[in-house]
């Protein structure tokens, strides 16, 4: 396997509003401000489509080309887009071509390393879909290949583009919420008794290229259950951990400022539900980060109740105060005295609440989080910034989300050195950083 060693680097904590507001205020651009971006759309099914619309909310962009490996897919975003816009099967022509500034990578998990790695190397802007990566080292080599090639990288943790949330980043590390020592997140919904069902294997659909689809993994039969959306319950090709697992883990470091766990348990398995899934139905997992604080993430695939007081995607537990965090709101509840202390409430009620927050309009569109992180990378692209969701950010949210697999798969605690990306008390769960690619596909 490669060295997956990390020398040579520093790690600063910035305030997290401070650098949203400068990165949102840029305005001096290497383009003209009216340029149109010319963009390249690889992967445009489920959220692939999404992404196409959030970026047609925006005038100063051009899709120039689009490419699926399932033609019926491809033929969908075509008409979405009137017609306008190169076609093709492989990723490839679009990474070479000349006249795309930037390329939108939304393809399954397993293909996002060589891709984007590809797109930088040949002098492209990249706006890729969480999780990063598949593997930690896979996370790094993005990293590299990205600064390598002073390229704009952004990864689609779009609450990065929320200024609700950076308002309440700025809140919480100011210590209105006091000493954070427990944060908690789920991923809920009640999958029983079938799951994502059973097939057997089969032809793929005529129209999809199915090896592509495989790309580095090994080649294997179709199977229903996997393509075109199910892959995410398939551990060769994604995770919930990593999926949704992802969106809550940099929520939560955004607001606490870890930048990792130091250590890491997980427990789980297939408990209840009776479907293809190579992934856990139930799953716990507990981080434990340098600064005194756990993280806990349950996936419950087989109950949905609430699992926190309140609807959010977040609960952050302060010594004075409780925080949950909502797209649209962030309400704050007082603590009280316990054992031995003063029971009288610790600090007064607040609510950060969305609706305070400037209009995000294009023309008379209300933008969506989503719009907005496209936004953002847009603007970065001509001003050459920093952009919200950047690379290194999206690598160490997921990397949260990779261990957590890890630790399970292992069935062990892990001890993690953030700084050089190795796990210190098993040597063997480091051969788990990586995997060895179907030729001929390799990361350049």
């Amino acid at each position: 396997m490669p060295d997956t060693k990390i020398t040579r680097r520093t790690f600063a904590k910035t305030g997290a509003a401070a650098a949203f507001a400068l990165t949102a205020a840029q305005t001096q651009r290497v383009r003209g401000a009216n340029d149109r971006v010319r963009l390249g759309f690889i992967g445009v099914a489920n959220r692939g489509g999404q992404l196409l619309n959030a970026f047609l909310d925006h005038d100063d962009m051009e899709v120039a080309a689009l490419c699926d490996v399932s033609q019926s897919t491809l033929d969908k975003a075509l008409a979405r887009v009137g017609g306008k816009a190169d076609t093709c099967r492989d990723f490839r022509k679009l990474i070479d071509r000349q006249d795309l500034d930037a390329l939108v990578i939304a393809t399954p998990d397993h293909w996002h390393a060589i891709q984007t790695i590809a797109a930088c190397n040949a002098g492209k802007d990249v706006y890729v879909e969480k999780p990063l990566s598949i593997t930690v080292y896979e996370g790094r080599r993005m990293v590299e290949a990205a600064r390598r090639n002073k390229r704009v990288v952004q990864v689609g943790i779009h609450r990065r583009s929320s200024p609700l949330y950076a308002r309440a980043a700025q809140f919480v590390q100011a210590d209105k919420i006091g000493k954070v020592t427990v944060c908690r997140c789920y991923q809920l919904s009640n999958m029983y008794p079938t799951g994502i069902g059973k097939a057997p294997p089969s032809d793929p659909p005529p129209d999809l290229d199915w090896e592509m689809w495989l790309g580095p993994r090994p080649l294997r039969p179709y199977q229903a259950t996997i393509a075109p959306y199910k892959f995410r319950w398939w551990d060769l090709y994604s995770s919930q951990a990593a999926n949704q697992g992802v969106h809550f883990f940099d929520m939560i470091r955004w607001m606490t400022g870890d930048l990792a766990p130091a250590s890491i348990c997980a427990m789980g398995g297939r408990f209840a539900v009776d479907d293809d899934r190579t992934i856990p139905d139930t799953m716990q997992v507990t981080f434990q980060c340098p600064a005194g604080r756990l993280i806990l993430f349950g996936q419950y695939e087989t109950c949905g109740n609430p699992a926190m007081a309140q609807s959010a995607y977040a609960e952050l537990r302060g010594t004075l105060g409780t925080a949950y965090l909502r797209d649209d709101l962030i309400d704050v509840i007082p603590e009280r005295g316990g054992q031995f202390q003063d029971r009288k409430p610790r600090i007064e009620p607040v609510q950060l609440k969305a609706s305070d927050e400037a209009p995000t309009k294009s023309g008379n569109k209300n933008l969506s989080l989503t719009s907005l992180h496209a936004r953002n990378f847009l603007d970065c692209i001509k001003s050459r910034g920093t952009p919200h969701g950047d690379i290194e950010i999206g690598h160490r949210s997921t990397t949260f989300s990779l261990l957590a697999n890890l630790s399970l798969a292992t069935g062990s605690r892990l001890e993690w050195d953030a700084e050089r990306e190795t796990i210190t008390n098993h040597p063997d769960a480091n051969k788990l950083l990586h995997y060895e690619y179907r030729s001929p596909w390799k990361l350049e």
